[in-house]
């Protein structure tokens, strides 16, 4: 005598799995793994353009020209400091030193300052400087509070004889 075992009615072995079953799940899974990471691309490219240099390949060509122009700065031996702090009416205030190896302000020379964004450069501003002491610049821009790049130029003419980089903090 053989027994042989029969379904139990409800149970699963009822509705045998399919060729169309398990392509509805696979569709299924893909579509909302295809449906995620587009959402997610979205909002990373929204949020931050990731572009440091428009073209690497001419940056690179330029390198030479940048080592020749900081080690033309470096025999200058100028004494150059930038500060930059919330005034009272909100906008960043910021004051560019500018003094030879002699320790007196060079003459013939206008400044640019900027506080570029360390992450995103959309949030970079030009801050407008004039000099109202010999050798002393100041500026003022309306940014976020949080840490800059207070990038400082300073040209004799149209060339630029000095540039640094230097990190603030503004509250």
């Amino acid at each position: 005598m053989t027994s042989r075992s029969q379904p139990i009615r409800g149970d699963a072995a009822e509705r045998p799995l399919t060729g169309r079953a398990v392509l509805i799940w696979l569709l299924a899974f893909f579509g909302v793994v295809i449906g995620a990471n587009a959402v997610l691309i979205e909002a990373a490219i929204s949020t931050f353009g990731g572009v440091e240099t428009a073209s690497a390949y001419k940056a690179g060509l330029a390198f030479n020209g940048e080592l020749a122009a900081a080690q033309r700065q470096q025999a200058l031996r100028w004494t150059v400091t930038g500060h930059a702090e919330r005034a009272a009416d909100g906008a960043a205030v910021v004051e560019l030193r500018v003094a030879t190896a002699e320790g007196v302000p060079p003459a013939g020379v206008t400044a640019k300052a900027t506080l570029a964004h360390p992450a995103d450069a959309r949030f970079d501003r030009s801050v407008d400087v004039a000099e109202v002491a010999p050798g002393v610049f100041r500026g003022a821009a309306a940014v976020q509070a949080g840490q800059w790049d207070l990038v400082i130029d300073l040209f004799r003419g149209e060339e630029r004889v000095f540039r640094s980089r230097n990190r603030v903090m503004l509250r």
